[in-house]
């Protein structure tokens, strides 16, 4: 790899953030966790060490719900950590899915297993005491939560495309090899979880010279850096037509391109990302650029291209414009490629063609390319636990018991039973029936709605999003039947905060938290998720959304045409303008 200095990459002088100083004094992110771990004066983590664990998977998190009791009785808040999941391509064995989930039993506050929107799962509410053990039960079970949060490369994305197997497993193994290489080397995760034993998911990173040096401090992480990257960064692997991943909410995308049945290479785009602030117009959302064609030989040296150009160009001063659609921007894109060019020793070929015509699942049976089934499971905000008349959690532990292929876990928060034999399906189905795992009455509608998690364990939250979305999702469905739009959809999500965990700023009708009970109301975003959506009303309540809603929805059956979905409706039609350029229009008001 050939790194060169750009003078156009020179930031401003400036102050750097209080993260890049924790960063360059963690020992390679150890921190000082381990002896943390021994206080048990708190349930929560010390100085430097509540950033740290982030690179180790986990989040600092209470119940808000309970802070002001707990305040009352003169008690600290209930601390405790939320755990994501390493789960590339989102793919589980039915014995891996038995052992999360007697943890989620027996060791967290709420029981519950939380599948998110990028293809893995997470536990909610570990007491301190039960961290380490955690993290050795994932190891037993082959499994880690090595940069799932923190400012590295986070779990790679790939279309779950149960139909078209063999190119899904092509590019399955690509998300496997792309996770693996641009993974930190340091053996602190190993250190102060597993005692310094041999990761089982993880193995080929354990005990090579590099690690070692690494771990001494005589070296830097050859793709990250001493000071790992200036933000969080992500990356998926998509198959088109499907988008069922939301590319243009990642920084970096590998478009599988499908030659004669193969998988010959892939079109490489860069910058995508959600996350704003409210009121700050240096913040925006963005689709991702193209950069061009890479052949298979190209793709793990351009992996480390990109990750490296943002890791010496990025921000490091002011996190809000750290990510890599701001890098882009600020450097421009015809040098932002010619870095990346010179430092994977190779030249972008012209990108081609694609297209994407949907992004949700295929709720339901389909029949793959080998014969078996698949049977993907609608699960509200991913969210399994056993409720009152539907005991989620416990239907998918006795698939678990009997079923004889994978669970893959989706970006749109559902699980896909994989590879069903024939003589199989009639039980899996029955016993998915019986759990309340497949119902006839679920609507489209509801099928294209999600939420991120939000109140009452996400720190940032400023409303409610996955506790509101139910209850709002049934009153859009009684607009949408009395305007016989039963079988129809619109891609629907709600965000706690502007931070963009539930991808709104991607959606044809997207509300994003101000407040409680308060948010803000996006449209015109279209169905393929390949346009922003804008501003349309701000800071309102869940009855004024509704009659907006109802107006829109209504004129949307009477006028629209033929397959046209409801945000390009609104575009068409003038209810907002489409954002065209996001760095330069998406804050202008709709007039």
């Amino acid at each position: 790899m050939t790194t060169t200095t750009d003078p156009r990459a020179k930031l401003p002088d400036a102050p750097l953030a209080d993260n890049e100083r924790l960063k360059s004094e963690s020992r390679h992110l150890r921190g000082t966790i381990a002896e943390d771990l021994q206080d048990g004066l708190t349930g929560g983590f010390n100085g430097d060490n509540f950033q740290l664990i982030r690179f180790h998977g986990m989040y600092e998190q209470d119940n808000r719900d309970i802070r002001a009791e707990r305040n009352e009785q003169k008690l600290d808040n209930l601390k405790n950590v939320m755990l994501r999941c390493r789960l590339p391509g989102g793919i589980i064995k039915p014995e891996q899915w038995l052992g999360i989930d007697q943890f989620a039993g027996e060791k967290t506050l709420y029981g519950s297993i939380r599948l998110t929107n990028r293809q893995t799962f997470q536990f909610h509410g570990v007491l301190k005491d039960d961290i380490k053990p955690m993290h050795q039960w994932l190891n037993e079970l082959g499994l880690d939560s090595i940069a799932t949060a923190g400012d590295v490369n986070r779990n790679v994305l790939c279309t779950s495309n149960p139909v078209e197997s063999s190119l899904h497993k092509e590019a399955y193994e690509w998300a496997k090899k792309i996770s693996e290489h641009l993974l930190p080397k340091t053996r602190a995760y190993a250190d102060i979880w597993l005692d310094g034993k041999k990761l089982h998911s993880t193995e080929d990173l354990a005990e090579t010279p590099l690690a070692d040096a690494v771990k001494s401090g005589d070296a830097t992480e050859p793709v990250l850096g001493k000071n790992y990257l200036p933000r969080k960064f992500k990356t998926t692997v998509v198959i088109p037509p499907h988008n069922d991943v939301d590319l243009h909410a990642n920084d970096l995308n590998f478009v599988a391109i499908e030659e004669n049945g193969k998988l010959a290479g892939f079109n490489v785009l860069v910058g995508g990302g959600l996350s704003m602030e409210h009121g700050n117009h240096k913040t925006y959302p963005n689709t991702a650029r193209e950069f061009g064609f890479i052949g298979l030989d190209k793709v793990l040296d351009c992996a480390a291209a990109v990750v490296s150009v943002q890791r010496d160009w990025g921000n490091r001063s002011d996190r809000k414009n750290a990510k890599t659609r701001y890098t882009i921007e600020r450097v421009g894109l015809d040098v932002f490629i010619e870095e990346v060019e010179n430092r994977m020793c190779s030249k972008f070929e012209p990108v081609r063609p694609y297209t994407f015509t949907s992004r949700g699942d295929r709720i339901g049976w389909v029949q793959g390319e080998e014969g078996n089934w698949h049977l993907t499971l609608f699960i509200e905000n991913g969210r399994l636990l056993d409720y009152p008349g539907r005991p989620l959690k416990t239907g998918m532990r006795e698939i678990a018991k009997v079923h004889q292929g994978d669970f893959r876990l989706t970006a749109n928060q559902n699980l896909i039973v994989a590879n069903i034999p024939e003589a199989q399906k009639a039980q899996i189905e029955q016993i998915a029936r019986e759990h309340g795992l497949i119902s006839d009455t679920v609507t489209p509608q509801r099928e294209h709605s999600m939420a991120c998690v939000a109140l009452p364990t996400c720190p940032l939250a400023m409303a409610e999003a996955e506790r509101f979305l139910p209850a709002f999702a049934d009153k859009i469905d009684t607009i949408m039947a009395e305007n016989g739009l039963s079988g129809e959809h619109i891609v629907l999500r709600v965000n706690g905060c502007p931070n963009g965990c539930g991808r709104s700023m991607l959606a044809e009708i997207g509300l994003v938290g101000k407040a409680v009970g308060r948010y803000n109301l996006y449209t015109g975003g279209n169905r393929e998720g390949t346009r922003i959506p804008r501003l349309y009303k701000e800071n309102i309540t869940e009855p004024e959304i509704l009659e907006i809603l109802q107006e829109w929805i209504a004129a949307w059956a009477e006028k629209r045409e033929a397959g046209e979905g409801f945000g390009d409706f609104a575009v068409r039609t003038g209810i907002v303008r489409p954002v065209t350029d996001a760095p330069r229009d998406f804050w202008i008001a709709q007039a």
